[in-house]
């Protein structure tokens, strides 16, 4: 049965030929422990086979490298740290050293080495068990392919087991793959699975890991060492507690070097007389190994690359290829703004602070996120985190400060967001607009107002007959107020009843419009279709939202009402170097963005909001006074924004935009919802985005806003205030 099986390959039938002997070696090899029946080899040549096209097209695992905008690198990821290097690109040393190490008749034989596997048999017999194999490099490239391409455990284990059966498909598939690839590529293929300790796979990642230093830069004896790892990676370890070993077995193969003609005795001499040196190198692998500071940024990158169908049918497949693909990535991160952030979130809040301050940075009419910065670190290690600053879990749970992995600016993961009060405002006015409803739409605003809105006996603003009743946080606010005068003065009473007239819905619908998505299940049972005309309280920013969403929205209005999904990459390339296209061959880096709004709304929008931050409005007049008149002569460039807070001062948030860059900044306590961050943190966003946007911008040249059209401005609008302009600034 066993000379049926192996009769498809002619070098098997020569060495039947050469005598019982070496027949029985090869039976004693593949059986070296237990005898195997008939059906048994059967089964081992022909189980699992691979199609020869298969193995020469099959690739390994590759590390996907993921960069900043500015080149620099930001991260990796990897289930084997391997970078594929063209034999060209190795140094001739680790060629000759792993063929000396590995299978010193490589050259010589057509897949399997017949006299190895007579010389194991010997030794084998002497041993009573395995003390030599016959593996060639060949077989070994086999082994491996089966084993990388392997879809279940069980195909795993068949490809990897010390059984007969294993032994003879190795044999057959490397006697038929000579056939279809030169030893040259099979040597290439070789030396990039091979597995050198330390996580490197392949000889370019050993090169790094061991030497810092490229493949094709190895000397002699460092090619030697990393030649003599392959067999047993621990035992031969160089950085172990026996280095004693490692030199043992990297002068041996400098010996082999010489008994193979790839050395000559004198070069070998001055090879053994030179010390191991090693210049480790511990890959980073995955978002908690980045670069500090930029963790939750990669985070964001990851879940994004989680949810793109073209990367596989689910997360799990999609993360593989991830971590398998050896894709180039350009993010979108600016490490300048990225820096110039951070550096202002440090400046206000220290990362032991249960309250989370931080900011995200979009840039207006493509989504590419420049900036995601937190008071916190990226770390799964919370044994000496804070307490936590909810009474009830203080006792079983600590804080989630200074360290987390918690998506606290991107959402997702079971963080719904923070209230954003006020800012909600914005969708309220971009819904009226659309209505033709015009920025000098005027209405009189009451300390108090009762609603056509129903709200529970315990609400608060709660008034006779279950109405709900908002009330202004400021006497000074009463009286005839419009869009500019409403927005910059953030009046509650003016909102509530420019929403009566537009609808609840019709805010809410403007707000899923520009990007945001409802996470708790009262938000979305409020924004269903059947209960959002009775959402009155939507436009005070009770709905929960993040930084990211809240920057994308602020970022549509100030492109012209081009919404762009926020994006974190800026190019995506396979190992070929060809750039990720999805089943419509559009590249997946490509920003994804539609017009939503009419640039004229989103124009007269941005006229209000300039109100907010003092720069004043093109065409209608502010009212006097706004809830952030310092942030233009902080940025000192054209900039619009809204303020807002929420009950008792639980959230504070502040919303900048400018042609160029759009940040959104929050302060609350993502533990505790209830805990107030207090008045005197409530301006701790405003200052933040205003100093990034100034910082941010210096080198960005000026642009500056469209005004709106007239029809947008109204019939009769306010008198216009002179615009201020920035230039020279």
């Amino acid at each position: 049965m066993i000379a049926r099986t192996l009769r498809v390959a002619g070098g098997f039938l020569a060495l039947l030929r050469t005598g019982l002997i070496v027949g029985l070696a090869v039976a004693a090899l593949i059986y070296p422990l237990a005898a195997v029946s008939g059906m048994g080899a059967k089964k081992g040549a022909d189980a699992l086979v691979m199609p020869p096209d298969a193995l020469r097209q099959s690739m390994p695992a590759q590390t996907t490298h993921v960069y900043a905008a500015d080149g620099s690198m930001l991260a990796q990821f990897y289930e084997e740290y391997r970078t594929y290097t063209p034999i060209a690109s190795m140094s001739p040393n680790i060629q000759h050293a792993i063929v000396a190490a590995e299978d010193a008749r490589f050259w010589e034989h057509h897949g399997v080495d017949f006299k190895g596997v007579a010389r194991a048999f010997v030794a084998n017999q002497k041993a009573g068990g395995v003390s030599q194999g016959a593996s060639t490099i060949t077989m070994q490239y086999v082994r491996n392919v089966l084993r990388d391409t392997a879809r279940t455990p069980a195909e795993v284990n068949e490809a990897t087991e010390q059984t007969g059966a294993r032994k003879l498909r190795e044999m057959k598939l490397a006697l038929e793959l000579e056939k279809h690839m030169s030893k040259q590529e099979i040597l290439e293929r070789y030396l990039n699975v091979a597995y050198f300790g330390h996580r490197a796979y392949g000889v370019q990642a050993a090169a790094e890991v061991y030497f810092s230093k490229k493949a094709a830069d190895l000397t002699v004896p460092e090619a030697a060492l990393l030649a003599g790892l392959v067999q047993a990676p621990s035992s031969y370890d160089p950085s172990g507690s026996d280095a004693k070993a490692a030199t043992t077995r990297r002068d041996y193969v400098i010996d082999r070097m010489v008994d193979l003609k790839y050395l000559s005795r004198t070069d070998a001499a001055a090879a053994h007389a030179v010390p191991i040196a090693l210049k480790l190198t511990e890959p980073p692998n995955d978002c908690l190994a980045t670069r500090p500071g930029y963790g939750f940024f990669c985070a964001m990158f990851r879940s994004w690359w989680a949810n793109q169908p073209v990367f596989g049918a689910n997360s799990t497949e999609r993360l593989d290829r991830l971590r398998r693909g050896g894709f180039t990535i350009v993010t979108s991160i600016d490490p300048r703004v990225q820096d110039i952030a951070q550096a202002q979130i440090d400046k206000r809040e220290k990362s032991r602070s249960p309250y989370a301050l931080g900011q995200v940075a979009i840039e207006p009419g493509t989504g590419l996120v420049r900036a995601m910065a937190v008071n916190r670190v990226y770390s799964l290690d919370r044994a000496s985190n804070g307490p936590h600053s909810d009474p009830r879990q203080r006792k079983r749970l600590r804080g989630n400060y200074p360290n987390t992995v918690n998506p606290l600016l991107g959402g997702g993961d079971g963080m719904a967001g923070y209230q954003a009060g006020s800012t909600f405002k914005m969708f309220t006015m971009l819904a009226a607009l659309e209505q033709g409803l015009p920025l000098s739409t005027s209405i009189y605003a009451p300390k108090t107002v009762q609603t056509k809105y129903r709200t529970g006996r315990n609400s608060p603003a709660h008034c006779g007959n279950d109405f709900w009743c908002p009330s202004n946080a400021s006497d000074s606010m009463t009286g005839r107020q419009t869009m500019w005068s409403g927005f910059g003065k953030s009046v509650n009473t003016y909102w509530v009843q420019l929403e009566q007239r537009v609808g609840a819905d019709s805010a809410v619908r403007m707000a899923e419009r520009l990007g945001l998505h409802w996470r708790t299940s009262i938000d979305q049972q409020l924004a269903a279709p059947a209960r959002a005309k009775g959402w009155g309280a939507f436009t005070l920013g009770v709905a929960d939202t993040t930084p990211m969403e809240m920057a994308g929205a602020f970022a549509t209005v100030a492109a012209d009402g081009v919404h762009c999904e926020p994006t974190p990459v800026v190019s995506i390339t396979d190992v070929s170097g060809k750039p990720v296209v999805d089943d419509k061959g559009v590249e997946v880096a490509k920003p994804r963005c539609a017009q939503v709004l009419s640039p004229d709304v989103a124009r007269g929008a941005v006229d209000a909001a300039r109100c907010v931050t003092g720069y004043k409005a093109a065409t209608g007049d502010c009212g006097g006074w706004s809830t952030a008149p310092r942030v233009f002569s902080t940025v000192r460039r054209p900039v619009a924004g809204k303020s807002g807070t929420t009950d008792d001062d639980r959230t504070a948030w502040f919303v900048g935009m400018t042609p160029g860059l759009t940040i959104a900044g929050f302060i609350a306590d993502p533990d505790n919802p209830l805990h107030r961050v207090g008045s005197g943190n409530a301006s701790k966003p405003r200052e933040t985005v205003a100093d990034t946007l100034h910082d941010s911008l210096a080198a960005m040249p000026w642009r500056g806003f469209t005004p709106p059209s007239p029809q947008i401005v109204g019939k009769k609008p306010a008198a216009k205030a002179k615009p201020r302009s920035s230039r020279g600034l």
